[in-house]
């Protein structure tokens, strides 16, 4: 039932089960107007991001996320808090119960847990009468459970080739299938290069659907942003544009517009496990939850430019066994002090020790320790003998199982 813990290739994916789940609850979403987020990297910060415009703008709004970095509440966010415990124990006592009795009526309809969390998060925002919601794809578009919504603009933020035992092996596959979230009467907003070939693939299905596509990385006169997070703050704030354009207001009458994500909003807007600083025992450290070559080579190019980090940082790695070890390690190199492998222990997830070797192999200086908490005392070691800093990277389920730790050395 656990999608997120089971075997990518193995995964049963389809919008059938959640849609009859959601019949049986009522249909909670029917009336909650939405802007659906899917892509590679990105689609958290930038959900993150939109919802925090509309709440500027001075509208009630949700936010359904996933995965969560320490709490499941983390998924669930209403007007700029995660939801409380009561709530959303309630909100999952119904829709389990709900699954329960689908299943003992058809038993070939089989809501696996992402299905009944994407249920529960739209029974709170139901109960809390909330009109706008954005939501976040869990995997795909196509056949995500989030795809029971109907998206009045629709966010690709960029392809990359990852999941692909699900999505498929090719950009233009994986864009296929992102692109299943375009609905009729919607507007596509994207970062994807005009051109590319995840582009062509996304571009015949908005065609097919008459679907106009906004570029604002390509805007004309504009720059691209050169950071993670200003082309995540460029695409949200063309979302909030284009919202304005089709008569959605802000408090005091006025069309919503991106200037409503002002320096202070984004920075608040911010998510755990996304570049995030922390200090231990005097060592900087980053705890990030890149976990593609691209978004890995990003990360590092920005934490490049603040010149308060110094020398080359002290790696702690954790990486699904779906990810591309070697395409990172390529990246992390040439750009690394040391690398500290680590594990958290699931199925999913390589060992330690197959990342010590293909990292020794790739010509980094390496040693293994799980937990993740013994890796990251032995990364604050090297670091503070070296007047480095650490960086943790990899996986938001690495970040997840260090933030506490973390969090309360910061504190």
């Amino acid at each position: 039932m656990d999608w997120e813990r089971r075997k990518r290739a193995a995964m049963r994916v389809s919008t059938d089960p959640a849609r009859a789940l959601l019949a049986r609850l009522g249909q909670p979403q029917a009336g909650l107007r939405v802007v659906h987020v899917t892509g590679s990297k990105g689609k958290g910060s930038t959900s993150a991001l939109v919802a925090a415009g509309l709440a500027r703008a001075g509208l009630r709004v949700g936010r359904y996320a996933s995965p969560h970095v320490e709490r499941l509440n983390e998924r669930v966010v209403i007007d700029g808090a995660e939801v409380s415990d009561e709530l959303l124990y309630a909100a999952l006592g119904h829709a389990l119960d709900a699954r329960e009795a689908l299943v003992a009526e058809r038993p070939d309809v089989d809501p696996t847990w992402f299905d009944v969390m994407t249920a529960a998060a739209m029974l709170c925002f139901r109960w809390e009468n909330l009109a706008w919601i954005v939501a976040e794809v869990g995997l795909g578009g196509r056949l995500d459970s989030t795809n029971v919504l109907d998206g009045e603009v629709c966010v690709i933020t960029n392809i990359e080739l990852e999941h692909v035992a699900v999505l498929g092996d090719t950009h233009a596959a994986i864009a296929t299938e992102k692109a299943g979230i375009l609905k009729l009467g919607s507007t596509l907003v994207t970062g994807v290069p005009s051109g590319s070939e995840a582009d062509r693939a996304i571009a015949a299905r908005a065609a097919e659907l008459g679907v106009p596509v906004r570029r604002p990385l390509e805007a004309s006169g504009a720059s691209e942003p050169d950071t993670v997070a200003g082309r995540n703050l460029c695409v949200a704030r063309a979302v909030l544009d284009e919202l304005g354009a089709r008569g959605v207001m802000a408090r005091g009458g006025v069309p919503l517009s991106g200037e409503v994500l002002d320096s202070a909003t984004a920075t608040g807007a911010a998510l755990p496990g996304r570049q995030e600083r922390f200090r231990v025992v005097g060592v900087p450290t980053v705890l990030d939850g890149a976990h593609t070559p691209a978004s890995v080579a990003a990360a590092l190019s920005d934490l490049r430019r603040d010149a308060s980090l110094g020398a080359r940082p002290v790696v702690v790695l954790g990486l699904a066994r779906d990810k591309d070890l070697e395409g990172i390690l390529k990246h992390l190199a040439p750009a690394v002090e040391r690398l500290v492998s680590t594990s958290v222990g699931t199925d999913l997830h390589r060992t330690a020790a197959e990342i010590a070797v293909a990292a020794a192999a790739a010509g980094v200086v390496v040693e293994s320790a799980t937990p993740p908490r013994a890796a990251l005392e032995l990364a604050l070691g090297y670091a503070r003998e070296r007047g480095a800093w650490v960086l943790v990277i990899g996986s938001l389920y690495l970040a997840g199982a260090l933030r506490p730790d973390l969090r309360q050395a910061r504190s």
